[in-house]
């Protein structure tokens, strides 16, 4: 068994074709990328409103490491 067969703390990345995980491995995107991705597609049945604040400070990190500049 696939360890992208199992979820530990819920189902909310399984219910995807693609889970985050693999797009953004097969994408081979940064890690600040990956979070931002993870974060907008579970934030409706996991995180809520606190995961769209987790995806915004990431998104402000990256401006800031990637553009030197803030949002």
């Amino acid at each position: 068994m696939s360890a992208l067969d199992r979820q530990v703390g819920g189902n909310h990345y399984k219910k995807f074709m693609i889970q985050p995980i693999e797009f953004s491995g097969k994408n081979h995107l940064p890690f600040l990328e990956g979070c931002i991705i993870k974060r907008m597609c579970r934030h409706k049945d996991k995180g809520g409103i606190e995961d769209l604040r987790k995806a915004k400070h990431e998104l402000e990190l990256l401006a800031e490491f990637d553009y030197g500049e803030e949002l």
